[in-house]
């Protein structure tokens, strides 16, 4: 029986979670949420989990009922993410784990994801779609790696989703990408916008500077040119026109490598993930090839330090150890760079 604690706090979410044997004990988490129309910034991320990881990290030892005493490792996020935030974390997790002589592993952030995901929803060997606000991939597993089948060339999914929101100055709580997906729902007229799919590859940094110009016809921009008839549309309609176009890309280079792998599952993973009508279209598409649709709900695709703990949990068990010397972070740590030793399909 190994018992392993995680500490995620890659981005705005900062998460202390607990496993034990692939149960998990607790999976407490927070977001650090800025104005409408603002991002948020590196340095004020990590003040943000500096001042809160201490707290959340006793109310998961109380939830799960776990004493250090019973925690075999102690497990971070070493990358990728964005460099502050992921500092603030890691030296969290490097204390914890010389104060307590246990240790230490430090997990790619995207295996968290691809495994937290295996594990709730029970997908034995998934095309896996990952898309969250840094990250935007088409994974499948061979010999001991997740390999990267395409990816975003320039900014990632929800990258794209946040920044439109805060041109069109919605509010960050509880996420960008969540009230876009409510206000799509009122979102009557399509807007034609650029698909931009290149091979396996997709491209998202024009379709939001197109919209930018789309979103502000009434402002600051194109003051002195009137609406033509047909470009009567309205923040909902660029909402529900931005998700459809951005989902299609999504679901046919999903297709493209479910057929190269002949594959019959779909796994999404990430905070995107969670958006009800990304996993609208992608059930579509899997009903018609006869395939298998997995995705979870908000408490395991979005950031959190369960999904770091089950994933360090998975390489503790299969006998992979780390240095102290090595338990740094790395803002680029590829999905395809870790050794998936606990696999043997």
């Amino acid at each position: 029986m190994v018992i392993a604690i995680g500490f995620e706090g890659s981005a705005n979410k900062i998460g202390v979670g607990i496993v034990r044997d692939g149960d998990v004990l607790a999976n407490e988490r927070e977001t650090y949420i800025t104005p409408p129309g603002e991002g948020f910034l590196p340095k004020e991320t990590a003040q943000h989990h500096r001042s809160r990881v201490l707290d959340i990290l006793k109310r998961a030892l109380d939830v799960s009922g776990i004493s250090p005493a019973e925690i075999d490792v102690v497990c971070y996020t070493k990358g990728p993410g964005m460099a502050p935030p992921l500092l603030a974390v890691a030296i969290v997790a490097r204390t914890i784990a010389q104060i307590w002589n246990k240790p230490i592993l430090g997990v790619n952030h995207c295996i968290g994801h691809i495994e937290m995901g295996r594990l709730i929803t029970k997908a034995v060997n998934p095309t896996v779609l990952y898309v969250s606000g840094g990250n935007t991939q088409i994974i499948s597993y061979a010999c001991k790696r997740y390999r990267i089948f395409g990816e975003t060339i320039d900014i990632a999914i929800g990258n794209c989703l946040d920044r439109f929101a805060r041109i069109i100055h919605l509010s960050n709580d509880p996420s960008p990408g969540y009230n876009i997906e409510q206000m799509a729902k009122a979102g009557k007229n399509y807007v034609a916008l650029p698909y931009s799919v290149k091979g396996m590859d997709m491209s998202f940094s024009g379709i939001l500077s197109f919209l930018e110009q789309k979103a502000r016809p009434k402002g600051k921009q194109r003051k002195a040119q009137a609406k033509t008839e047909l470009e009567k549309w309205s923040d909902e309609d660029l909402c529900f026109s931005l998700q459809e176009t951005l989902f299609a890309m999504l679901v046919e280079t999903t297709e493209r490598a479910m057929a190269h792998t002949g594959s019959s599952e779909v796994l999404i993973v990430g905070g995107v993930g969670c958006n009800i009508r990304l996993q609208e279209m992608m059930g579509i598409m899997c009903e018609e090839r006869g395939a298998k649709l997995f995705a979870t709900d908000e408490r395991f695709c979005i950031d959190n330090g369960v999904m770091i703990a089950h994933a360090g949990w998975e390489m503790y068990r299969s006998g992979t150890r780390m240095s102290w010397n090595d338990s740094t972070i790395t803002q680029r740590f590829r999905t395809d760079e870790v050794e998936v030793t606990w696999r043997d399909d």
